[in-house]
């Protein structure tokens, strides 16, 4: 069974929380998700209650370092997100991003010129659902 480790924003802002929890549910179908509590409505903006920030670090960073390949959501900007990104890439694992395009906002030129990662563009969940079955396939 891959393990899978998705990456969302938590302190960057979680208007996304509901659709990190949808991605994270269709991702199980491909392996065990390690951060399956990045969808979780339950965490806010201020990260995960009774953890240091150093005890997230260190986890956080296992559980990269263990995980088969990276699926982020990458559409609410986030330092940490592309932080795990970078190591991703450094790690030499294979790396999804996904962005949703909405208004006139543009993914950061450190993602969309990396070319150790595949970044997908969807407007839609079932367009990003495609998107992974593909990249899983």
């Amino acid at each position: 069974m891959k393990k899978i480790y998705f990456a969302g924003s938590i302190r960057g802002g979680r208007e996304d929380s509901d659709l990190y929890r949808m991605i994270i549910v269709h991702l199980g179908k491909y392996g065990e998700v390690l951060t399956e509590h990045i969808g979780s409505s339950g965490l806010t903006p201020m990260g995960e209650a009774g953890l240091t920030d150093q005890e997230i670090f260190y986890r956080d960073i296992e559980w990269l370092t263990s995980s088969d390949v990276v699926v982020a959501e990458v559409t609410t900007p986030s330092l940490g997100v592309g932080f795990e990104i970078a190591r991703a890439v450094d790690l030499k694992k294979r790396v999804l991003c996904l962005f949703r395009r909405r208004d006139e906002r543009r993914v950061s030129a450190m993602i969309s010129g990396c070319p150790d990662l595949l970044l997908c563009e969807y407007k839609t969940l079932t367009e990003a659902h495609v998107i992974i079955d593909k990249f899983f396939t």
